[in-house]
């Protein structure tokens, strides 16, 4: 059994990790840091390897929350240097004109983040992103609608001031 089990976990890590690491690393835009937040949600999903039912939606849930934290960390370091008065400030790597839909999406509240990142950056469909966070279809559909709709407001408002 415990044979069985390794070799499961093995052939799921050769089949999705290396695109899992991609899109951890079209989020982060650093390869360090994408195959670390990778192999810590294959750690996380091989801790609870007996009682997840759908592992690769496990995997793309885990990182986005890594993810996050990610931003979340980077953020605080930004406001850190600031504060201190510093003159080398750590900036995001587009121009304050030129907003960052990672930024935006960041921003988003949890609700309509979560359902973006898994449907459109995990590649997961609506029914897929519903099991996953236990709401239904409808609600999914909504929240990517809504989402959709902020950034895209986000995303003009940006445009027209920097005109």
């Amino acid at each position: 059994m415990k044979r069985s089990r390794e070799q499961a976990a093995s052939e799921l890590f050769a089949a999705l990790y290396p695109r899992l690491a991609g899109w951890c690393r079209r989020l982060v835009d650093d390869d360090e840091t994408a195959h670390e937040i990778a192999s810590e949600a294959f750690t996380r999903l091989w801790s609870r390897w007996t009682s997840v039912s759908e592992p690769r939606a496990f995997l793309y849930v885990t990182a986005a929350n890594l993810v996050r934290d990610h931003w979340r960390r980077l953020d605080r370091e930004r406001r850190t240097v600031r504060r201190v008065g510093t003159e080398v400030a750590v900036r995001p790597h587009t121009e304050p004109s030129d907003p960052s839909v990672r930024m935006l999406v960041q921003a988003l509240p949890e609700r309509l983040r979560v359902p973006i990142l898994l449907h459109y950056y995990a590649d997961l469909p609506v029914r897929e992103v519903s099991a996953v966070t236990g709401r239904k279809e409808g609600t999914i559909k909504a929240d990517l609608h809504a989402a959709r709709e902020l950034l895209r407001a986000h995303l003009r408002r940006n445009l027209d001031h920097s005109r």
